[in-house]
């Protein structure tokens, strides 16, 4: 196999697929699919770092934030956890953080929400301003779109400068119910809930 022929094609691949998940919210291919063209690049580029190159998509956290949106660049950057597929992955990330600290670590676990990932800023105890993760660095200023989410505080109890990072996401229900009414008023529908709530918050107007 031509290895850095077949990096290239990757890369092509999954930038095709970024654009379609992450830009204009029209997927068309599952979540694992696309894990798997961007596991085997990572793969690939750790065998031949010699071939990696700056705009390559495993130097990238997410999607480009839109133009027609204000930009913002987030202090801290905003990274995404890393995937694992199997249970001897786990395994292995688990010998290196013992590895790392010396001792047994106790873990929390969650179930993964699957949305838009967001950075909420509290100055004064007010919302300021509400960011899309965008690339990790820079995203997208959606503060009117997010104070239209009603479990979003507009107003907390501290003073402090303070940053909230979580996610936006559709409940199933919700979900459902809102490709009823876009099939009932001829609007094409979402393909899934994270998409449905990534292309909700991009709205342009926040009504």
């Amino acid at each position: 196999m031509d290895v850095a022929k077949r990096i290239e094609e990757l890369r092509k691949i999954i930038n095709y697929h970024s654009y379609r998940y992450y830009v204009i919210d029209k997927p068309e291919i599952s979540d694992y699919e696309y894990d798997m063209l961007y596991r085997e690049l990572e793969d690939l580029e750790d065998k031949h770092p010699e071939l990696i190159t700056p705009d390559s998509p495993t130097q990238r956290v997410g999607g480009e934030a839109l133009r027609e949106f204000e930009q913002v660049v987030h202090t801290i950057p905003l990274q995404s956890l890393q995937d694992v597929f199997s249970f001897g992955e786990l395994r292995d990330w688990d010998r290196r953080v013992k590895s790392m600290i010396n001792e047994t670590p106790e873990y929390i676990v969650e179930l993964k929400i699957d949305g838009l990932s967001v950075a909420l800023l509290y100055e004064n105890g007010k919302l300021v301003r509400g960011a899309t993760r965008g690339d990790g660095f820079i995203g997208e200023n959606v503060t009117q779109n997010l104070k239209t989410v009603k479990s979003i505080p507009l107003v907390i109890k501290d003073n402090n400068l303070l940053e909230v990072r979580g996610e936006v996401y559709f409940p199933k229900k919700k979900f459902i119910e809102l490709n009823e009414k876009r099939e009932e008023a001829g609007e094409s529908l979402f393909a899934n809930p994270r998409n449905a709530a990534a292309g909700s918050l991009r709205q342009l107007d926040p009504k």
